[in-house]
Order: structure tokens, then sequence, then C-alpha cells
């Protein structure tokens, strides 16, 4: 099943839930946090609290993605209430890129292949046990999250403007502080790798960049492998293309580790809410040499996730003065 948001052409919330290729509204349903929630409240999964209330009526989402009327897949009324965190070097291809961009002369090993063989060797302990701890990285909270379809904007300091093409695990705080996932979504997890490469230590400057996630959650267990499709358009022209890789038969690490180490922290199990957490990838584009430009279009596709994943990228040159802190 997939779920997505969406606002109608008279300008209301809905939810729409998909299945064999057919898109209909959720009756009663303006926001799949609140839908996760009702369902926990019930006792019963999302499928069934969905198959509770009845098929609602028919809608085009492929319509509303082009008139850019789809939302995130899952938000928060209160964007500071949502959490955009991640997790590096989690994919079997992810070490190599990252070991050359931090490669000195008078290393031997990397701190970036020390953490990757720590994912390979102990990322994927048995179950009830606690494995490895991965990178991990806070993007910001919901004022970071874009649409799908709309801009991803690179700040005026920002010495790059690269797509992360990924899975992003979606999930809603129950009200006794347990973790509940949601769904997973396509992601552009977008960060500013030159300035990564400068010094690793920057890596937490580089992350602090806007995100996009959606356009429709599939809800259920993710596959062992999933691959999608990623490409950047100029000018109607693809100039770069690959495909990417996930699901664990891909990863050095299990999600269920990737998670407990997010949630292991009381401040992220505070009830109502929202998390979304991505989980790494193996393929960029600005490790071929490519170098986004503003109007250039991210597209990320996977037919096991449904709808394409779009957005343009824009450069924003009104923060380039340095900022004045005002003594009260």
């Amino acid at each position: 099943m997939l779920l997505s948001q969406l606002t109608l052409t008279d300008g209301t919330r809905a939810v729409a839930a998909r299945t064999d290729g057919q898109a209909h509204l959720v009756p009663g349903a303006t926001s799949i946090r609140q839908l996760a929630l009702d369902a926990w409240e019930a006792g019963r999964d999302l499928a069934a609290e969905i198959a509770a209330r009845g098929p609602g009526t028919p809608v085009d989402l492929a319509a509303a993605l082009r008139e850019g009327r789809m939302l995130l897949p899952l938000d928060h009324p209160d964007p500071a209430h949502l959490h955009l965190t991640g997790t590096g070097l989690t994919h079997l291809g992810s070490a190599a890129t990252r070991d050359a961009m931090h490669q000195g002369a008078e290393d031997t090993l990397t701190d970036s292949m020390k953490m990757f063989r720590m994912g390979l060797e102990g990322g994927k302990p048995p179950a009830g046990e606690v494995g490895a701890q991965p990178e991990w990285f806070y993007k910001g909270n919901g004022h970071a999250a874009v649409a799908p379809g709309a801009a991803l904007t690179s700040p005026a300091f920002a010495l790059d403007a690269g797509e992360e093409p990924e899975l992003a695990g979606l999930y809603v705080i129950a009200p006794d502080g347990r973790p509940l996932r949601v769904g997973f979504a396509l992601a552009n997890e977008f960060s500013d790798h030159v300035t990564e490469r400068g010094n690793y230590l920057w890596l937490a400057h580089s992350k602090l960049r806007p995100a996009s996630y959606g356009p429709e959650m599939r809800v259920g267990p993710l596959p062992d492998h999933v691959e999608g499709h990623s490409r950047i358009i100029r000018d109607g022209t693809t100039i770069w293309e690959k495909p990417f890789l996930s699901g664990e038969a891909n990863m050095s690490h299990s999600l269920a580790n990737l998670e407990h180490h997010h949630f292991k922290y009381a401040i992220f199990r505070q009830p109502g809410d929202v998390h979304v957490h991505f989980f790494g990838t193996a393929t960029l584009s600005f490790a071929d040499g490519i170098t986004a430009q503003p109007g250039d279009r991210f597209r990320l596709d996977c037919a096991e996730f449904g709808l394409p994943l779009e957005n343009p990228l824009a450069h924003d040159d009104t923060d380039a003065t340095p900022v004045a802190v005002a003594t009260l």
C-alpha cells in the first residue's frame, strides 16, 4: 500500500491510499500522522485502519503532482516537532567516495573507512542485540522539509548543491513514547559535498540543508533489495543518470540497528513528534564530477515507491551578508 497527502482542488487537505494502481481518498483523514495515531489507539495497523474507514472517492495523484498539490507524505502541524536526521556510510558502496573525499597524503586508513568497517563487522547484530553505532547527523526540522515538486534552495554561502538519492524511514512517536514506523519514502537528502570535502568535521555544516521526500509512502516492510534511478535534468535534457541501491541486502547495517541508535536518545521519543530518518546512499553525481546549477531538476524514480520525486535546484542570494546579533 502507498499513502500520500495532497491538497484537493478546493484547497482542503486529504490523505490518499493506493493499491493495485488505483488511488482513493481515505474518509475522514486529512493527516497521515493523525491516521497513524488513530490506528495505534485502536490497536491495529494502518492497513486495517484504512480498511475500517471504507473506500473513498477516487483521486488522480499524477494530476495532483503536475499541479503542485502533492504534500510531504508525513508532516507535523508544528514544523519544530518534525526532525530531519540521517545516517551515513551505511551502504556497501558508500565508503569509496567518502574515503576519496577525506583521504590525506599521510593517511593509511581514514576515519570514514574505519567507521565503514565498524558497520561491516558489527552493523547487523542478532535480533535483540545492539550493534555498532553508525555515523549520525542532523539536517534540521520541518522548516527544512520541502514538498515534492518544490525547490531545494541552496544558501548563498554553500560551496556545492548536490543530490543524495536514498530512502527515508518515516516515524511518529506514540503517546507512550514508543517510535512507530509509518512507512518508507524516496528521499533526496541534498548536501554540500565540497564543504564536507574541505574537512570531514564540517559534515555537520554540509548537512544543514533542505531535503525532500515522497510523494508517496510505502507502508509495510522494506524489500531486501531496492533499485531506483537518479538523474539530473538541465533544460529538458538528462545530463547525468545512475541507478541507486538500497534495502538491507545492499547495506552494512540493519534497519533495526540504525533505528535503535537514533531512538535510543530520549529526546527523540517525545509523544506526537515526527521523525524523517535518511538511511544513506552510495550514489552521488558529485563523485562523477557533476556540478548542479540553479534550474536543474533532481529526479528519483523507483516503481515500488510510486510517483517519482522531482525537485528543482534554486540558489538563495539573500543571506550572503554576515548575520548581526542584536544585544538586548
